[in-house]
């Protein structure tokens, strides 16, 4: 049989990294938690999950980094909305559905 060769691609290697942001626990339960309501500030995803605030930033950053999330300053608050791509409806259906 005759195989079609994968070359490492950048489209390649920025669904690794997405990949890897989202495998880790905490992550995992962020972005369930923000697939279930679309968008939340710190403090509340922090309180939902048992967390620190300091915490939960330092897992947001990065996954907004990546494109997952768009963040707002309300006041005193940082909130973040979900980015409504292809890539998070699918990782929808496989990490919490």
């Amino acid at each position: 049989m005759n195989y079609k060769k994968y070359q490492l691609t950048p489209d390649i290697t920025k669904k690794a990294r997405l990949l890897s942001l989202a495998g880790d626990e905490t992550r995992i339960r962020i972005l369930c938690l923000m697939f279930e309501y679309g968008e939340a500030c710190v403090t509340d995803i922090a309180e939902s999950l048992g967390s620190s605030v300091a915490n939960i930033s330092n897992h947001l950053q990065p996954m907004k980094d990546n494109g997952y999330f768009i963040s707002e300053r309300m006041g005193n608050n940082v909130c973040y909305k979900l980015v409504d791509n292809e890539f998070n409806k699918s990782l929808k259906k496989i990490i919490c559905d």
